[in-house]
């Protein structure tokens, strides 16, 4: 029988692209209905939900550092495992992979001290204000309790999927999610718990993933093993993560500054309820990006392998598949968001006002998402390549570079309408900007794999 590691070089593509694709959007949905089912939930509590989402929402750019922190250590290390696996050196991947689990060890413990002993000035800093503290802060004293669970949920799963497992690792997300989605109206209303109750239920779901990824990773089902001898921080192998893994961790985390500087600009130009509509419209992003991710992550391995292998006609086709798809996925569920906002709004609020105001100004915000999966596409193929540097560019390019500034720099101009916009210019521009720098530098990359 074919081992999974082997399949990734000689399965038919487009049957192996659906096998490992399909399960990977299936577990990026799953894992985005923690955040999603949570805000849906509290967003209708009687009496205070629109307070309470507003809340939430302000809790979002921690949530994206934890999780960038467990980016950095798997999607890192995942990538350089497969291509190691593409060598036949087992040993080499199971290294990597000890080093990241020493790296998120390390990661759950400073970040658990660090965000609880700070938590209500960077809550404030981070938007709430003191309608919107209260919600803010039982949420996430509870959630940071947790944040081992999520470090290995997240940061693990990459590497069972990373060797072919893409159903296994969709399985140690939809434990998690299905448990999340039980437990969040028992929690919330059946308990009267609220906001502690969806954390709870957030932190409790997290636990039996990572429960979960351990297990396999340790059981002789897994290609690459958690042996106790590789967890550490070894410098070198730490090193090369590192290379890799700044790149998503940068993507993830810079998205916890994006929100930092829309969510103050809409408190200072418009107040709670403007801060109420990014709630809502950050969730809806995900809805519409996070199965895009689910393609590109599901691909990337074969990518990897394929690369490490040296069959580039395989690259190349996978990449070409990937983007149409990508592109496809971003143009109609972004293209939902312009044409008929209330779709999503009404998912997450029924308080008319926050509602109505959403829908005035969703169309401007998704407008340029409509093209974004370009540009996710050739980010995923960067890092598949092990390209660390071209993928920082355009990590850097469309938040760093451009939209923090201009969510910053328009409501000088435009009043609070200009933090809506900063986003469409920004991605246009990114987009754009990425598909000539791939254009010009991935025939390189190609080039000079094939005469090694």
């Amino acid at each position: 029988m074919e081992k999974n590691d082997e399949r990734l070089g000689s399965a038919p593509l487009g049957r192996l692209m659906v096998s490992m694709a399909l399960p990977a959007v299936a577990a990026q949905v799953i894992n985005v209905l923690y955040n999603i089912v949570d805000r849906i939930y509290i967003g209708h509590i009687a009496g205070y939900g629109e307070l309470a989402l507003t809340g939430v929402g302000v809790t979002a750019p921690i949530l994206m550092v934890i999780s960038a922190f467990s980016a950095f250590a798997g999607m890192g290390g995942a990538p350089q495992a497969s291509i190691q696996l593409g060598k036949k050196n087992y040993e080499g991947a199971e290294e990597i992979l000890g080093s990241s689990v020493a790296m998120l060890l390390l990661f759950s413990a400073v970040l658990t001290v660090v965000f609880q002993a700070f938590k209500s000035p960077i809550l404030y800093a981070f938007g709430a204000s003191d309608n919107t503290i209260v919600y803010a802060r039982e949420y996430i004293t509870i959630y940071l309790a947790g944040t081992v669970f999520v470090q290995f949920a997240l940061g693990l799963n990459t590497y069972i999927s990373g060797q072919g497992n893409a159903k296994t690792a969709m399985l140690s997300v939809l434990l998690g999610a299905v448990t999340n989605i039980i437990l969040d109206p028992i929690l919330i209303f059946g308990f009267h718990m609220g906001v502690r109750g969806a954390a709870l239920a957030t932190i409790i779901s997290q636990a039996l993933s990572a429960v979960w990824v351990l297990w396999f990773l340790t059981s002789s089902k897994s290609v690459i093993r958690i042996r106790r001898k590789f967890i550490r921080l070894d410098k070198k192998t730490v090193l090369g993560i590192g290379a890799l893994g700044i790149s998503p961790f940068i993507m993830q985390s810079t998205e916890s500054l994006v929100m930092i500087t829309l969510n103050t600009g809409l408190q200072k130009y418009g107040g709670d309820l403007y801060v109420g509509t990014m709630s809502i419209m950050a969730s809806v992003m995900q809805l519409i990006t996070i199965p895009v991710q689910g393609v590109a992550q599901g691909v990337q391995p074969i990518m990897s392998y394929n690369y490490g292998a040296g069959n580039l006609e395989r690259v190349k086709d996978t990449f070409l598949r990937m983007v149409l798809v990508c592109l496809a996925g971003t143009a109609v569920f972004a293209g939902i968001a312009v044409m008929r906002p209330e779709f999503y709004a009404r998912l997450f609020s029924s308080n008319e006002e926050l509602t109505m105001l959403t829908c005035r100004y969703m169309p401007v915000y998704f407008l340029g998402i409509t093209i974004f999966g370009i540009q996710m596409g050739c980010q995923t193929t960067f890092l598949a390549l092990g390209q660390a540097k071209v993928s920082l560019v355009i990590a850097l390019l469309r938040k760093i570079v451009l939209l923090v500034p201009l969510a910053i720099l328009f409501p000088k101009f435009m009043g609070v309408d200009g933090v809506y916009r900063a986003e469409p210019v920004a991605d246009f521009t990114s987009v754009a900007v990425t598909m000539i720098l791939f254009f010009f530098t991935a025939k390189k990359i190609l080039s000079g794999k094939k005469s090694e």
